[in-house]
């Protein structure tokens, strides 16, 4: 049988100018590449993010689509998207998973390997 797989790969940069420091608040954008390394073709659905910092909050978020695109990918094809966070430290994790569906119904979960959240004057 044919086999849905989405590999997900991340690029963040943090994001000063929607931070406010001084309230504790830390943004970053992420980049999202979504390629479908599998051999048949599969739409990306929903998003389930868990959204870790350093100060012991943790935060999930679940919605339908990405930035707006439930993106259809036929086998070698890729998304890219970019979204932003903001969290309540200056180093935290991000990690998620993407709920797809093959053409004939089949669901299938895409994992997204957790990054990192830093802004680099924290790092010494």
């Amino acid at each position: 049988m044919a086999k849905p797989e989405f590999t997900c790969s991340v690029a963040v940069r943090p994001l000063p100018e929607q931070s406010q420091t001084d309230a504790g608040l830390y943004a970053f954008a992420y980049t999202v590449t979504i390629r479908n390394t599998g051999d048949v073709t599969a739409q990306l659905i929903a998003r389930h993010w868990i959204i870790a910092d350093a100060s012991g909050h943790t935060e999930e978020v679940r919605g339908l689509a990405v930035v707006g695109h439930q993106p259809l990918l036929k086998p070698g094809e890729q998304f890219e998207y970019t979204s932003w966070t903001r969290i309540r430290a200056p180093n935290g994790t991000m990690r998620g998973t993407f709920f797809c569906m093959t053409e004939d119904a089949r669901s299938f979960d895409a994992p997204v390997p957790e990054f990192g959240l830093t802004v680099a004057a924290t790092l010494h």
